[in-house]
């Protein structure tokens, strides 16, 4: 993208997220007036003005030339004030739909500055209550688990993966939740542990304890190690400080690589197709130019971190294809978003005979706002024969 193209990009979403500041400041305002007829509108615009421009910092924190902290001060409010301004416009909308839904059926209202006031204290409080639900639903983690019987390969013992993605190490309250998430994964007691991506977000130096992280992860336990692709977030100007890391947590890094599990499996994995910043020169190749080493006629498993690609693998060598990326929205109504864009954004699909089983899950941590709505945290185990 060049710097002209950027500067448009940055004015439009400036634009939208400037309006829509604007729509639910007007609302507020409607509000508050009833109460305080004195309040003027210019000192509500420049509440949410400040609430914006939070927002802003937030997002453009890791581009500040400011001391680590204050970069993380900087995300944590603006991320959560990101949070409050979805569902505050989210709840706006919604009370607006009902004041036309009165009037195309010409319901009474005592005054439109009453129901103005009642639509912004019910806006105020849902919203609250959402943001409170969102933080405290990101923290909990569902179990959920499949069974794929690989047709046409080798008889193989059952194995039992368990399969994360999407942490993002860095963001908001991924590392205090880091030891609770290493438990959980070790007392599924998996045969493999697959990692599909997203390991970090995008700067390896949003990392607060590097150190404490490693010796956490390192107590990862799978009777065969432990095997991640990178995702898109896995990239940029950190990478190699990222590929280090993951390897000194004695974690299998394929990098478009592929990898024998003790005459059990075949485990491929790929590079992103976008990775954001670029992994240093490494490209992601087409998987039909792999030359996959199967002679035992294993069933062969491809870590691939978006599902948007799943189609590549119709009639191809791949048994299982495991996904994240999508987060299933992680916020509604973004999972509806998701749902019409990915042919399939969470859960088991296959779609025919030729067709891998694909998994998506909807990842173990979150990415921007710590909050999940219409949306869960998970940990997936497979069992695979």
């Amino acid at each position: 993208m060049s710097g002209f193209s950027f500067l448009a990009f940055f004015a439009v979403v400036l634009s939208i997220i400037g309006g829509a500041n604007l729509y639910i400041a007007r609302r507020v305002y409607q509000c508050l007036s009833y109460f305080f007829p004195n309040v003027r509108f210019g000192a509500v615009i420049c509440v949410f003005a400040v609430f914006m421009l939070l927002m802003l910092l937030g997002f453009g924190s890791s581009m500040l030339p400011f001391g680590a902290t204050a970069k993380r001060a900087l995300n944590t409010v603006g991320m959560y004030c990101m949070g409050a301004f979805v569902y505050l416009l989210v709840f706006t909308v919604a009370s607006d739909i009902v004041a036309l839904a009165f009037y195309i059926f010409k319901q009474s209202v005592a005054t439109a500055s009453l129901f103005r006031c009642i639509a912004g204290i019910a806006v105020l409080a849902l919203t609250a209550s959402t943001v409170i639900y969102g933080i405290w639903n990101a923290r909990d983690i569902d179990k959920i688990s499949y069974t794929i019987k690989t047709e046409g390969r080798a008889e193989i013992p059952e194995t039992k993966i368990a399969l994360i993605s999407d942490l993002h190490l860095g963001a908001i309250g991924s590392e205090a939740r880091l030891e609770r998430i290493v438990s959980e994964i070790n007392a599924q007691n998996p045969d493999v542990i697959c990692i599909a991506g997203d390991f970090f977000d995008t700067d390896f130096d949003s990392i607060r304890d590097p150190e404490r992280a490693m010796e956490t992860i390192k107590k990862l336990s799978a009777k065969y190690g432990v095997y991640m692709c990178f995702g898109n977030h896995d990239a940029g100007s950190t990478f190699n400080k990222m590929r280090e890391f993951a390897e000194k947590c004695n974690i299998n890094v394929l990098n478009d690589e592929q990898a024998v599990i003790d005459g059990r499996l075949v485990i491929v994995g790929r590079l992103d197709r976008s990775p954001i910043g670029g992994y240093g020169g490494l490209k992601r190749g087409d998987f039909s130019d792999f030359g996959i080493e199967n002679e035992a006629n294993l069933p062969i498993v491809v870590l691939d971190h978006n599902p948007a690609h799943i189609d590549s693998y119709i009639g191809s060598e791949a048994d299982v294809v495991l996904c994240g990326h999508t987060h299933k929205g992680q916020l509604f109504p973004a999972n509806l978003i998701t749902n019409a864009m990915y042919k399939v954004d969470h859960g088991h699909y296959k779609e025919n005979a030729e067709s891998p089983d694909v998994i998506v899950t909807s990842g173990i941590g979150t990415w921007g706002m710590p909050m999940r709505v219409g949306t869960h945290s998970e940990l997936v185990t497979i069992f695979v024969s």
